[in-house]
C-alpha cells in the first residue's frame, strides 16, 4: 500500500478555545487549520475534588489519552509504510505526578511516564523496534513531551493582551 505524503517539511497547526461552562467543566472547541481543516469538540470536568459534577473526563485522562492515541495511530500507520504486519496493537500508559501543597493552593510535577507496548506480530522482533522507534518520533505529542517547552500566558486587559511571565 503507498501512503502519498507531501515532500517537503510544512506546520501542522491545532487551535483550541475553551469556555468555562458548569462549576469546573469546559467546553473545548478544537480545530486543525493546517495543513487540513477538522474540527472536534470535547469537554472537561473535574471530579468532587476539584468542585466539580465528573460530568466529562478531567483534562489529564485526556493528556494521557492523547498520548497513548498518538503512539498507537503512528505505529500502526506507519507499519503500513514500512510493511510489518501487525495482528493486534495494545498500549499500557502510565503517568506519575508529584502534587505539592502551597499554602491554599499546589504545585505539580512529573515524576515518570511509562508506555508498554504489546504487539503481535509475524514480523521480526528487530522490526517491530524499528517501527517503535519510528512511531515515536512521529508522534506529536511524544515529541512535544520529549523536549524543553517554552509555554508562552497573557491574559487579556482593556488595553489587549499582557504577557506573563
Amino acid at each position: 500500500m503507498t501512503i502519498n505524503q507531501p515532500a517537503e517539511p510544512m506546520t501542522v497547526t491545532f487551535t483550541c478555545s475553551g469556555q468555562a461552562t458548569g462549576k469546573m467543566r469546559n467546553e473545548l472547541d478544537i480545530k486543525m487549520i493546517k495543513p487540513i481543516n477538522e474540527h472536534f469538540t470535547l469537554a472537561t470536568d473535574e471530579g468532587s475534588f476539584h468542585g466539580g459534577d465528573a460530568t466529562a473526563p478531567p483534562p489529564l485522562a485526556l493528556f494521557i489519552g492523547g498520548l497513548t492515541g498518538c503512539i498507537m495511530t503512528q505505529i500502526r500507520a506507519f507499519a503500513k509504510r514500512m510493511d510489518i504486519t501487525i495482528e493486534n496493537l495494545h498500549v499500557e500508559t502510565t503517568i506519575q505526578w508529584g502534587w505539592t501543597p502551597k499554602d491554599r493552593i499546589y504545585e505539580t510535577h512529573p515524576k515518570s511516564l511509562d508506555i508498554d507496548i504489546s504487539i503481535e506480530s509475524p514480523s521480526a522482533l528487530e522490526d517491530q523496534i524499528t517501527l517503535v522507534n519510528a512511531a515515536k518520533k512521529g508522534c506529536f505529542v511524544e515529541q512535544t513531551l520529549a523536549q524543553r517547552n517554552q509555554i508562552n500566558h497573557r491574559i487579556k486587559t482593556p488595553e489587549g493582551f499582557l504577557v506573563i511571565s
